[in-house]
């Protein structure tokens, strides 16, 4: 299953040359992460950092009123990370695909945990198979 994030595009996101700015992308991935992230229940002392993040531009992508379409899932899950895949795309078009490392993180400790039982169960739920379709948010 994949998480369906519409994230909106602003005229700021736009550079010099008018498509929007490469580093604006990471703004954009932040964005449905943390949208996927909120379907959870939360623990006030325990969260997760990003430990890294590889992307594939693909395509421009020019400023317009449509939102565009970040499609999220779980690629992998650790003892003590997970990596999350994206594409941010419209129906035919392809602009960027990523993922992101991200390491649970146990603030009041400062210190990286083991991903919990709760959280294996809800991240297992996301792990992606690109026939099975996607759930909108």
């Amino acid at each position: 299953m994949r998480h369906i994030y519409r994230c909106p595009l602003r005229w700021s996101d736009m550079d010099a040359y008018g498509h929007v700015n490469n580093a604006i992308f990471l703004r954009y991935l932040e964005e449905a992460r943390i949208d996927f992230l909120s379907l959870r229940s939360k623990e006030s002392k325990q969260g997760s950092v990003v430990a890294r993040h590889e992307i594939d531009y693909k395509r421009q992508l020019v400023h317009r009123p449509a939102p565009v379409d970040i499609e999220l899932w779980v690629k992998e899950i650790k003892a003590a990370s997970f990596t999350v895949s994206y594409e941010v795309k419209d129906d035919d078009q392809v602009y960027v695909r990523a993922s992101t490392v991200i390491v649970p993180f146990d603030f009041e400790a400062q210190r990286p945990r083991r991903i919990t039982a709760e959280e294996r169960e809800f991240l297992g739920g996301y792990t992606d198979d690109a026939e099975e379709g996607a759930v909108a948010a």
